[in-house]
């Protein structure tokens, strides 16, 4: 047969030499490889020494494999000769319909598949290499002009990164098992060692240094653990926290530098490219979280932890992928997320200092979760916002001191996660809002314990059939519908037309209905509770919730006790309470406590509707309703004088009402005066508006004294929070 004259040209080059050569070179690499695996856990040494290959080796015999190519290919035909001469992209469209096809064949042949890397990679002489160089320079100029002016070589020339052969047993590394070697073998991690991987990956990017890097990680992971087989062993400290932090924090660049995800506009993202090296690279990450959420269940320092949770959260997009990863990730995240505050008296003289770094690392695990939640894949958000929802009601069941701030951090972020799509949001609000609805229904529908005791005890052993309003009247009850009512006030206030705008209307009903459920005097703080949340709810989404009726039902019936009972008693703190203690109930300290916190919601209240241009005709049935209780307490006090009781015992809340309700006759004038001025009429919707935004809240009469009474509150709770603290150390000592 007649050979072809391109290929007699080829041979006459003396390519074709040259590729037999680096042929054969390159079989004897690939059987000093299968030794180097048959040897792993007899000969550690002559491992290490075997990857440890020089540099311009492995480039050469890279390029040679590259011509052993070509020369194939032009046996086969010319064209083909000359197709694969023209450009590097028909590699590259080989790496993808193999990646199309599936990864399958992956732990078969490892070598084969990063072969298929590195020609993705090695492409010196076409465009694929200097668009790698300028998105280097415009992805990271700081690192391109470090290049520049020490290390030149490298610009010049093909990226010197080269994938791994990692093998899985490679990646299995470091991870228990119960046969586990000889301690003897195990080499001990130095500084020395550690810094040559971190000079690799700043210099290079190197893959390499990062793969023995994350061996180390897990090695350093499962160090305490008992059948633990590790690669290193770390006996120091200060080598301990330097890999878990050198790991945590070059990780993440090498990826971006490699595998970058992409970024949306909206401050989503989606992961990286499909790919031989990124299916490598995404099986390396996923392994290296195993490690963290090991890490995570090991660690109890705050600093250690805020790193490990900051620094993983940018790698979250390289494992969007991996659903069995990402719901562990989620999950240990939504713990620390959740993790209660120091509540151990042991504890008081660092209790400051254990909740700032609790809120440091509720604050990071918060942002991890933000992460998962800001992937384009719905999916996730869903399992976030679902995980989120959960995880705060199983552990606001109990509100105290201690647990109070962590519980109000958790509605705050919370709301925060729920406003990223509120589209998607309203579908969840609207069914957990609906589960309070089904809930209070049931509880109305229920039939209260009979007086029976033999009937009684056998509604007992069904559940809830004793007390079905304590469905209802609970602290996560409580707690779910102020979390709904900041999150509506969040998300309306920002935006007028809101997805989650319908939503108002529903959880007013739920509210106020179980606000009529148990009207005694004993429930009155959880009412509070309730009634405070409305408020905030109307002001931030300018509503108008009819709230004075039910206030001024709650002060009738606490100035309508004819003798309170003196007491000794301290303070309530209604913040942390929803039903009053026996021993508290007919005293004065108690009405005191009450009708203090009543006229400042309904101080707030007014303050709200203020701008209204119909503010005295809104206020007049409530300037009457507290008129009437003044006089109610007149006459109850004078019945009393009369039989020998004392006349003063609603003096303060007395003083208190009046008070009130000058400012909200002096704001009804204020209104009055304005309203002179104006020469359009009250069905001009558009100059009532006009004019009801020019009004200065803050400036009205009963604005400045609704922020009179927020002062005097905050200096109270200050006070009562010294007390608090006062007494247990005196306890203490």
């Amino acid at each position: 047969m007649k050979t072809k004259k391109s290929a007699r040209k080829y041979a006459a080059s003396g390519k074709l030499k040259h590729a037999i050569q680096s042929r054969h070179k390159h079989q004897q690499l690939k059987k000093q490889i299968e030794r180097r695996k048959g040897r792993k856990h007899t000969g550690k040494s002559q491992v290490s020494d075997k990857r440890r290959l020089p540099k311009d080796e492995e480039e050469e015999e890279d390029e040679d494999e590259e011509e052993e190519r070509g020369m194939i290919r032009q046996k086969k035909g010319a064209k083909k000769l000359a197709q694969s001469d023209a450009s590097s992209d028909e590699e590259g469209e080989f790496g993808k319909s193999e990646d199309e096809s599936g990864a399958s064949d992956i732990s078969e042949d490892d070598d084969a598949s990063f072969a298929s890397v590195d020609d993705l990679e090695d492409d010196d002489e076409g465009a694929a290499h200097l668009m790698e160089l300028s998105k280097l320079a415009e992805k990271d100029p700081e690192f391109y002009k470090y290049l520049q002016e020490n290390d030149k070589e490298l610009l010049e020339f093909k990226l010197n990164d080269k994938m791994d052969t990692i093998s899985d047993e490679d990646m299995e590394e470091g991870i228990p098992s119960t046969d586990g070697d000889e301690d003897e073998a195990t080499p001990t991690l130095t500084p020395e060692v550690l810094k040559g991987w971190q000079k690799a990956i700043l210099e290079h990017r190197s893959l390499r240094a990062l793969r023995k890097l994350l061996v180390a990680f897990r090695s350093a992971t499962y160090a305490n653990d008992e059948g633990a087989n590790v690669a290193w062993v770390i006996n120091n400290s200060a080598v301990f926290d330097k890999v878990v932090t050198t790991a945590l924090k070059y990780t993440p660049v090498v990826l971006d530098h490699h595998i970058p995800y992409r970024k949306l506009p909206n401050g989503r993202y989606k992961p990286p490219l499909q790919s031989p090296k990124q299916q490598t690279l995404t099986r390396l990450v996923s392994t290296f979280f195993s490690s963290i959420l090991h890490l995570l269940s090991q660690i109890t320092d705050p600093q250690l932890l805020v790193t490990c949770l900051v620094e993983s959260a940018k790698m979250v997009p390289y494992i969007v992928g991996n659903r069995k990863v990402v719901k562990a990730y989620l999950k240990a995240c939504l713990s620390l997320w959740s993790s209660p505050s120091v509540d151990n008296k042991d504890e008081m003289e660092t209790e400051d200092q254990g909740n700032a770094g609790g809120d440091k690392v509720r604050i990071g695990a918060f942002l991890c979760i933000r992460k998962i939640a800001l992937g384009s894949d719905e999916s996730l958000l869903d399992m976030v916002l679902k995980g989120t929802y959960s995880t705060f009601l199983r552990n606001c069941k109990s509100t105290n001191v201690h647990s109070l701030p962590a519980i109000n951090l958790m509605k705050n972020t919370g709301a925060d996660l729920y406003s990223i799509d509120p589209a998607t949001s309203y579908q969840h609000a609207f069914g957990y809002i609906r589960q309070l609805a089904v809930t209070l229904r049931n509880t109305l529908k229920a039939k209260p314990s009979s007086k029976d005791p033999g009937k009684e005890g056998k509604e007992k052993n069904k559940k809830g059939s004793s007390e079905p309003h304590k469905q209802v009247y609970n602290w996560q009850f409580v707690h779910a519908v102020d979390f709904w009512s900041h999150l509506l006030s969040r998300n309306c206030e920002m935006d007028s037309e809101s997805e989650l705008r319908p939503l108002i209307y529903p959880l007013v009903q739920v509210t106020l209905g179980a606000i009529k459920l148990v009207p005694t005097v004993r429930y009155y703080p959880l009412h509070l509770h309730l009634l405070s949340s409305l408020l905030n709810l109307s002001r931030h989404t300018h509503t108008y919730i009819p709230l004075p009726p039910y206030l001024l039902t709650i002060l009738t019936s606490l100035v309508s006790i004819s003798k309170p009972k003196p007491s000794t008693l301290k303070p309530l703190d209604l913040e942390v309470i929803i039903r009053v203690p026996t021993s508290y109930l007919k005293t004065k300290v108690l009405l005191d406590n009450i009708i203090d916190e009543l006229l400042y919601i309904l101080a707030e209240w007014g303050a709200g509707v203020q701008n209204s241009i119909a503010f005295p005709e809104i206020m007049l049935p409530v300037v009457v309703g507290l008129k009437r209780c003044v006089k109610f307490t007149k006459q109850t006090g004078r019945a009393h004088h009369h039989g020998g009781g004392g006349g003063d015992d609603h003096n303060k809340a007395v003083r208190g009402i009046k008070t009130l309700i000058e400012r909200i006759e002096e704001g009804s004038e204020w209104v009055r005066e304005r309203r002179r001025k104006v020469g359009f009429a009250p069905n001009d919707r558009s100059q009532v508006d006009r004019w009801q935004s020019t009004v200065k809240v803050a400036e009205t009469p009963l604005g400045k004294y609704a922020a009179v009474l927020k002062k005097t509150r905050e200096r109270n709770r200050k006070l009562l929070e010294k007390a608090r603290r006062g007494e247990e150390e005196y306890l203490q000592q």
